[in-house]
């Protein structure tokens, strides 16, 4: 019987902007049953635009400013496909997105924001940084921050632009850097700063940049920037060590692209439905929509205000239902802060400054991320079903052979990706495929399958390829065909076809990469989505040498090629309790691949090898002793990923690792001191993990070296195989 509900429809939400964040806990609070929601976004964390300047100034952690996107998508049972979209086909509802395959919609949403206008002044887009995308901004800022305190080498900081942004950051950066040889320059090609804003505010506004020491140049319109050096429209150069731009709004030019109507500046013309005014499958807010019969300015407030129209029309547009129109305020209040805990309330003819202001703002910021922070895993919701699954329920889903993805889609999507990987995909084919080895040769075959880690199935195809691949690898051997096995989640026949063209889309890129011929396989349906490869290969070594996990010789020195944590930090991840850039991390780790560490060591002689899987460390350890040898580990020396120790520490651990401690355990032994915490990390069971090598002392540096110049940076020495001894056969140090 199905466990799980039939998915019919694809949600795609581009762009982790403030409408998104808050449309998408509403609608997670208030699901539709057979509707999956996918949400992306090119990093794991989105900037709140009311606490950045708060961020820079000093006064909030990054966490403080920052909404987790992948841990409220965990929360909130969503797909989070951490990537960058380039483009929209409207008519075949596709996302394009950079340096992966396009993702199919039914609906979509753009939240992207805007970003400064760059192109109009020669040199600018070479030469400064634009305050967005704030990733870029806050990553350039803390190398700012880190060259100029403790220097004294005096620095000149230019800022372009006279809106509130501008403003603001020009404000934080003096405040966070008082007592620094740095002086901070603001440019407005306007008469004044902040136009908009009422007199009262504005003068507020100008006695705090004079109190703060910063130089403001009115009137004084950029029109040229070149390294070290900006020239105004007067003639007059000023130059400059660091320049941020903060001028007037710009739509990504894959907008106007799309073909659907946009403004004159390329932002997407939108109805009162927040849907396009030529597509009413597509919807906008934020930043990147232009309501035509309501033009206002680029301001968070609004974003914040569609958020809860554009929830109701989404789910509305999916049920057949009637819509919500969305009536912006003409009026809103404006809190801008002043670089220090003070800050100017603005609205119509209203203003007010000082500390109190900063509180007021600071307490209003702190409710809104707390939103995003309090979340705690949820009951099981039931949804209102789609139209067009209202009563399948009522009959399982068939089991066994009933369960396979239908034929067609198969067929196309393997067709599809044959024209697109023609020397590495064999298309439609039989159940059962002829592998030819070299003549005299040895083929080497190996299985491995993988439930459900991460719900890219782009993502998880790539993982579950290298995973696969991973075991031939720790052999020495070099892959040459692989067949798939594929379980996706009960769903229709137009949402298999999409997941089955990503899934098996990221596993040929891996393949493509590794020159490894998908030759076939077999998919089904389930209650959640599996995806395993069983793949084939020769020797690496052309005298045909191999590596086995058996072999290693006393004071064989013991490298480990990547770091460990996958299983606490993905543990910690189901529990809410994992940081979102940690798991992108763990995730670039296990894409990193085996290859070229199984080449470094068949060239370094290595005595023995294994693959850091399942059982751990420890125990694939011990497989590698066999029970004829020892060994001793450092443990300060094993890698960790950024985030497993304080996932370790909070006792967040994988289902797995009871039963590893209870097979390893017995062979351990801990010398006096030994941090508990951390050598928990020895049973921790991994996904995609690095290799285990044992190498002669005489080799190891020279190998350790290659390791690190071919990628590796976290591979290091870890300890050495000693004799069997009495007693427990690994010693912990």
């Amino acid at each position: 019987m199905r466990t799980a509900p039939e998915l019919g429809r694809d949600l795609v939400l581009v762009g982790g902007g403030h409408s998104h964040a808050l449309a998408l806990r509403m609608l997670a609070m208030n699901p539709v049953e057979g509707l999956r929601i996918t949400l992306v976004s090119p990093a794991s964390h989105t900037p709140y635009s009311g606490m950045l300047p708060g961020l820079v100034a000093g006064h909030y952690r990054f966490e403080d400013a920052h909404i987790d996107l992948a841990r409220l998508c965990e929360w909130a049972g969503v797909r989070f496909i951490t990537a960058e979209a380039c483009g929209l086909q409207p008519g075949a509802r596709r996302v394009e997105l950079l340096g992966r395959p396009a993702l199919d919609y039914d609906v979509v949403s753009l939240d992207i924001g805007s970003q400064p206008e760059l192109d109009s002044v020669p040199g600018a887009r070479a030469h400064a940084t634009p305050v967005k995308p704030v990733a870029g901004l806050w990553q350039r800022w803390q190398q700012l921050h880190g060259k100029v305190v403790g220097s004294e080498a005096p620095q000149r900081v230019a800022v372009v632009g006279g809106g509130a942004g501008s403003v603001e950051l020009a404000m934080a950066i003096t405040h966070c850097l008082a007592g620094a040889p740095v002086t901070v320059e603001l440019y407005c090609g306007a008469p004044q700063i902040l136009q908009g804003y009422n007199g009262r505010a504005r003068g507020a506004v100008m006695a705090a940049l004079a109190r703060l020491g910063i130089a403001v140049h009115l009137d004084a319109r950029v029109v040229q920037v070149e390294a070290g050096a900006l020239t105004l429209e007067s003639g007059a150069t000023h130059l400059f060590d660091e320049l941020f731009w903060c001028t007037g709004a710009a739509a990504a030019p894959w907008i106007a692209a799309s073909g659907l109507a946009t403004d004159d500046e390329g932002f997407l013309s939108v109805s009162d439905t927040l849907q396009s005014v030529d597509d009413a499958g597509v919807f906008a807010a934020g930043d990147i929509a232009h309501q035509v019969s309501d033009p206002r300015p680029k301001a968070g407030v609004f974003a914040v205000r569609q958020a809860p129209v554009l929830a109701h029309n989404l789910r509305a547009v999916l049920l057949d239902r009637p819509l919500r129109t969305y009536r912006p305020q003409r009026r809103f209040l404006s809190l801008l802060s002043l670089g220090e805990r003070r800050a100017v309330a603005d609205r119509g003819p209203f203003s007010a400054s000082g500390a109190w202001v900063w509180r007021w703002k600071d307490r209003i910021d702190r409710e809104f991320m707390a939103r995003f922070s309090a979340l705690v895993p949820a009951m099981e919701r039931p949804g209102e079903p789609l139209p067009e699954l209202a009563g399948r329920a009522e009959q399982g889903v068939c089991g066994g052979c009933g369960a396979k993805v239908g034929a067609d889609p198969l067929a196309r999507v393997l067709d599809e990706l044959s024209s697109t990987f023609p020397g590495h995909c064999a298309g439609a084919v039989d159940d059962a495929v002829p592998v030819n080895a070299p003549a005299g040769g040895v083929l080497l075959q190996s299985l491995d399958v993988l439930r459900e880690l991460v719900r890219d199935p782009w993502t998880m195809g790539r993982i579950a390829a290298l995973h696969a691949l991973s075991d031939l690898y720790a052999c020495g051997v070099q892959p040459v065909s692989a067949l798939a096995s594929v379980t996706l989640p009960f769903a229709h026949a137009r949402v298999l076809e999409r997941d089955l063209r990503q899934v098996l889309a990221g596993a040929l890129a891996e393949f493509v990469a590794a020159d490894c011929r998908l030759a076939g396989g077999h998919s089904m349906q389930g209650s959640e989505m599996s995806v395993g490869f069983a793949v084939s290969g020769t020797p690496m070594d052309p005298g045909g040498r191999l590596l086995t996990k058996t072999g290693a010789a006393e004071g064989d020195r013991l490298l480990l090629t990547g770091p460990l944590g996958t299983g606490t930090l993905f543990a910690a991840h189901m529990q809410l309790a994992a940081d979102g850039r940690d798991i992108q991390g763990a995730l670039d780790a296990m894409l990193h691949g085996n290859a070229a560490a199984a080449r470094l060591a068949l060239q370094h002689g290595a005595s023995a090898c294994t693959d850091i899987t399942g059982f751990g460390l420890l125990g694939h350890l011990l497989e590698m002793l066999d029970g004829r040898s020892g060994a001793r580990l450092q443990l300060d020396n094993i890698p960790l990923l950024d985030g497993a120790l304080r996932c370790l520490r909070e006792d967040r651990l994988s289902t797995m690792h009871p039963a590893n401690v209870e097979r390893a355990a017995p062979s351990v032994k801990m010398a006096p001191g030994v941090d508990g915490a951390r050598a928990n990390i020895l049973y921790d069971p991994q996904t995609g993990g690095g290799l285990l090598l044992a190498v002669a002392p005489a080799s190891a540096p020279a190998l350790l070296a290659a390791l690190v110049e071919n990628g590796y940076g976290a591979a290091a020495d870890i300890g050495e195989i000693t004799a069997p001894g009495q007693g427990a056969p690994v010693r912990i140090v």
